[in-house]
């Protein structure tokens, strides 16, 4: 194999796959992404966070200077307050964390990847087990989300098969085609987006009524708590008298699940949308580019011709008297030919291998130039055909 040869095989070995291209692709997506929100966000929420922080400053010097505290004994009690909160103290009356409900409202947190913050172990020995304990328990959950994903596409195409069939019937016509009792990914997509929304905004009208939130309020948190992204800014039933409100708990319990079900095969259902658009992102590319090197390619020819005219020009002749010292003319069956003397080139190579042989198509009117050329390719002839004589070069 030739060094061009290992050349394009080394180059044809470093093109990535489609899925790798498509890996590569989303990466850069996201990072995209991350960027253009962080500038939004740094852009909409740093003014107000340089504002409380101006404020509560505020607040401090006032409250020392009104009781004759100083700053840094202030602070200390409030550093010992964000400790106790781990344990669940709070400055308003709230309910009891890690009796059975709490405990259960804990362990639901952690399973489905919610983790709001409110709660967390504060013993080592409850640290370590909650490793062991979130692993198997996320996995299990997620396993639950794929198969809610599962029969919620396969009533899908019950439903479908049920819609043909009755439709069929009332055409007269009892064939039914496979695919049609498929349902797309768009139609999944869109049905989900119902049952997400239908979820959250009636999750949302009793989160207004329990939590005393406004309605926006409640859709805000739905979205945090379904998304398993708990910020923790909102959490749902930890008032003191929401112990007593079992029913209220319960309810909560299901929505949670329900709505965290529904919002996981929804993002399943658009990843592979946007897997879709990956594909046809990375074809218009490829399309694109093999359009260039297609121009390319047929550009090719052109330069070479243009390039090859130039060299040759030279050689042209531009009138029909041609002098006899600036060419040589050799007869070859029947044809007169031109021949071009070897030239060292500026790197020293001879150009003898890719010298032109062209044949002569200028018509000769003269009958006397006829005659001497003729005489002449007969004495060059016969000086090709003469032995070398004794004192030659060998």
């Amino acid at each position: 194999m030739t060094e061009k040869g290992e050349f394009l095989c080394s180059c044809s070995s470093l093109t990535p796959s489609r899925e790798t291209a498509r890996f590569y692709l989303l990466g850069i997506f996201i990072a995209v992404y991350m960027l253009a929100g962080a500038a939004i966000f740094s852009t909409l929420e740093r003014p107000a966070e340089l504002m409380a922080h101006q404020l509560w400053d505020q607040r401090l010097k006032d409250f020392s200077q009104l009781y004759n505290i100083s700053c840094e004994d202030l602070e200390s009690l409030l550093l010992h307050y964000e400790e106790a909160r781990t344990a669940g103290i709070r400055a308003e009356p709230g309910r009891a964390l890690w009796d059975i409900p709490g405990a259960f409202y804990f362990v639901g947190t952690v399973v489905s990847t919610i983790g709001f913050g409110v709660t967390a172990p504060s013993t080592m020995t409850g640290k370590i087990l909650l490793v062991f304990y979130g692993l198997f328990g996320c996995s299990a959950t997620i396993l639950f989300f794929n198969f809610f994903l599962e029969r919620f596409i396969t009533l899908l195409s019950f439903l479908t098969l049920w819609f043909h069939k009755r439709k069929n019937r009332k055409n007269g016509s009892g064939e039914i085609n496979v695919e049609e009792r498929k349902p797309s990914v768009y139609q999944v997509t869109l049905i989900l987006w119902c049952a997400v929304l239908l979820v959250a905004c009636g999750a949302a009208s009793l989160y207004s009524a329990m939590e005393g939130w406004t309605f926006l309020e409640s859709l805000y948190f739905c979205f945090v708590a379904f998304s398993t992204v708990g910020f923790g800014d909102f959490v749902s039933s930890q008032r003191e008298h929401h112990e007593e409100i079992w029913p209220y708990q319960m309810a909560n319990c299901l929505l949670m699940l329900l709505g965290v079900c529904c919002t996981y095969s929804l993002f399943n259902a658009t990843s592979v949308i946007m897997k879709q658009g990956l594909d046809w992102t990375l074809g218009t590319l490829g399309r694109i580019f093999n359009s260039i090197k297609q121009h390319r390619l047929e550009a090719r020819p052109f330069f070479k011709r243009s390039s090859f005219e130039s060299e040759s020009s030279i050689f042209s002749c531009e009138d029909k008297n041609v002098s006899r010292q600036q060419l040589r003319a050799v007869s070859s069956s029947g044809h007169s030919m031109l021949w071009r003397p070897c030239v060292p080139s500026a790197i020293g190579k001879c150009l003898c291998d890719k010298a032109k042989v062209e044949t002569v198509c200028h018509r000769i009117s003269d009958p006397k130039d006829s005659s001497d050329l003729k005489q002449d390719n007969i004495s060059h002839m016969d000086v090709l055909s003469a032995k070398p004589s004794s004192g030659s070069l060998d």
